[in-house]
């Protein structure tokens, strides 16, 4: 009876002994893999620094492919507008800004009147000519109310 009991008793240890190594390697494992998800950097820290690389590379390609005269021009436009836009009677009321906030979209309108687009204003246009594009062969069919 007693070699019965002492046989179980090594049974148990050996199979605790073998557990622990492995349950510590299971913890520590779903501890890493729940704490640092891939795909929440994937999509947060890389796509957003992916992101800003690739508009800066078409931004500054955009401005220095520009004429000599027309950066003179843009200069010129950009005090002109930014003043105008940053009038106290242009400025745009924000709730937590006592002196309310820079008229961005006037800044953007004033820009392209004057023949000096922003980046941006440039990239809503060449879409809207897609689009217009587009609806002309009849790829897209046009919703009516």
């Amino acid at each position: 009876m007693a070699n019965v009991i002492l046989t179980l008793k090594e049974r148990d240890i050996m199979q605790i002994r073998r557990v622990k190594p492995i349950l510590f390697i299971v913890t520590g494992l779903s501890m890493l893999l729940t704490g640092c998800s891939i795909s929440d950097w994937y999509n947060g820290y890389y796509v957003d620094r992916s992101s800003m690389k690739r508009y800066t590379k078409r931004s500054d390609a955009y401005y220095n492919a520009e004429s000599p005269e027309m950066k003179e021009l843009r200069k010129k436009n950009q005090a002109y507008c930014s003043d105008l836009a940053s009038r106290p009677e242009n400025r745009i009321a924000k709730i937590g800004y006592e002196n309310r906030v820079f008229n961005e979209p006037m800044y953007r309108v004033c820009m392209r009147e004057r023949g000096t687009p922003t980046f941006s204003t440039y990239e809503s246009m060449q879409a809207e000519k897609r689009r217009a594009e587009r609806r002309a062969r009849g790829e897209i069919i046009p919703e009516y109310w």
